[in-house]
């Protein structure tokens, strides 16, 4: 008979054991589609929601970033989403594809936050006069903020929204509508208003 000593703690070894277990269920549950693990997730597997969150969170952020144009509130944002995210999983249905429900919920906590703080002058539109913020803030935002995140800032919150959802071609006309809730041909509408504005406003820059 041969016995067996381990040169560490039982408890060592079993934990080490139980991590390699469930490091190896999180790279199955990473082959699993986004609607299996929000279905999952609904039904209470804290797991399957981690497994999401890890796949989604950076974009979420960088969508979020457009859509607020500022970094600390993309993140006051992202955390405000994701932590309404375990409840708001109740009403996925499964007839749309994960990230387009999540974009639509992003974009309704957006449109919360908005009027939220639409006391504060800056917000009194939904983002207020960029104009007059450019000129006030210009020492600040010139830092870490590009020419394109500030001009957002002066588009209605319907272009802003549209803006968000198709630039660097994250989704299809046809998809930011589904998000959006409008047809593809508004979308292509919006698109072509956003391009209409941001050329006045740079040709606006280019004389001052």
């Amino acid at each position: 008979m041969v016995c067996f000593f381990p040169s560490q703690p039982i408890g060592w070894i079993f934990f080490q054991g139980l991590t390699r277990v469930l490091r190896h269920i999180t790279v199955m549950r990473m082959n699993v589609s986004d609607e299996n693990l929000a279905n999952q997730a609904a039904n209470g597997d804290a797991q399957a929601f981690s497994v999401l969150l890890a796949r989604h969170y950076d974009g979420l952020f960088r969508f979020a970033f457009r859509l607020t144009g500022a970094r600390d509130q993309a993140e006051d944002l992202t955390q405000d989403i994701c932590a309404a995210l375990p409840a708001k999983l109740a009403g996925f249905r499964g007839d749309a594809r994960f990230t387009t429900w999540l974009w639509r919920v992003a974009v309704n906590a957006a449109h919360d936050r908005r009027r939220r703080i639409a006391t504060h002058s800056r917000a009194a539109d939904g983002w207020g006069d960029w104009e007059i913020n450019r000129v006030a803030s210009s020492k600040e935002t010139q830092d870490g903020i590009d020419w394109l995140t500030q001009a957002m800032s002066s588009l209605s919150v319907e272009l802003r929204d549209t803006l968000a959802l198709t630039l660097e071609d994250e989704m299809t006309h046809r998809e930011a509508g589904k998000v959006l809730g409008v047809s593809e041909g508004t979308i292509s509408w919006r698109m072509a208003e956003v391009k209409k504005h941001l050329r006045v406003l740079h040709e606006k820059e280019q004389k001052a």
